[in-house]
């Protein structure tokens, strides 16, 4: 398998791994470390390194001499199907918010210690920072990820926190108890506020959007330029457009998620 793919950018490990995972299947449910190796022509040490790791990250499963797959392989096609109905799902709910607010709107979810933009309406203003979608930001700094934290149990949080930005966006240390003592108040009122934390200018309220399970999924917000917009203003006017516009996606996303799987993936 090696050398499938001449790009510098290609990382044979990776491919390896969905290669074992792809070799599963209806006639092959439990297989040996023989049988993985043959299937997927890799050398037994190679096939056995690359099972420990899908075993240490939940995917795969070991009883005795047979590996098998776990449920938590379905959360890569779940990903799949949630990501790319989101942004329909969102789409006129966001637009309706900023023809109300005449101010910008994204949605983002959390990876890792960041927040990334997976769906956005803007309005021709200039602010400090470019936005779109697949921009990431610490979510410490911004509204959306105060929110997305907030609602974390406390050793996703402690995970969450504990992995660096890729962000190029570099912020100020954040004290934790402080941000421990914020998150609590966000979870509280259901709202968050970064008030030029991000960047200068940059003012926004997000709120949370959830599963059909109540879980807290990705945030929503309007955005505002601070000059222009004051920090009371920005929560009297907005904020219960926003908070409304939230429980609407969330209405939405879990009627969607309801639906049988291949109504959702089928023209």
């Amino acid at each position: 398998m090696a050398g499938r793919s001449e790009s510098a950018n290609f990382v044979e490990a990776l491919a390896r791994g969905f290669d074992i995972i792809g070799a599963f299947s209806d006639n092959h449910t439990g297989m040996s470390l023989a049988e993985i190796a043959a299937a997927t022509n890799l050398a037994r040490p190679t096939a056995h390194r690359l099972l420990a790791t899908l075993i240490e990250l939940g995917y795969v499963r070991q009883d005795g001499s047979v590996f098998e797959l776990t449920p938590r392989v379905l959360d890569l096609g779940y990903a799949f199907v949630s990501s790319q109905g989101l942004w329909q799902v969102a789409k006129p709910h966001l637009e309706a918010l900023v023809h109300l607010t005449g101010e910008s709107s994204s949605m983002a979810q959390l990876s890792g210690s960041d927040i990334v933009y997976t769906a956005r309406v803007a309005v021709p203003k200039i602010i400090a920072l470019r936005v779109e979608i697949g921009t990431r930001f610490p979510a410490v700094v911004t509204s959306q990820g105060k929110v997305l934290l907030a609602w974390l149990a406390p050793d996703a949080l402690e995970l969450a926190l504990n992995q660096p930005s890729l962000s190029r966006v570099v912020i100020a240390h954040r004290d934790r108890a402080d941000l421990d003592r914020e998150l609590a108040r966000v979870r509280e009122c259901g709202w968050a506020l970064a008030d030029e934390e991000l960047a200068p200018g940059v003012r926004s309220i997000a709120a949370p959007v959830r599963d059909g399970s109540g879980t807290v999924r990705a945030a929503v917000n309007v955005t505002v330029h601070a000059a222009e917009t004051a920090t009371s203003e920005l929560v009297d006017r907005h904020l219960s457009h926003l908070l409304e516009t939230a429980a609407h996606i969330s209405a939405d996303w879990a009627r969607l998620e309801a639906r049988p799987f291949s109504e959702i993936i089928e023209p």
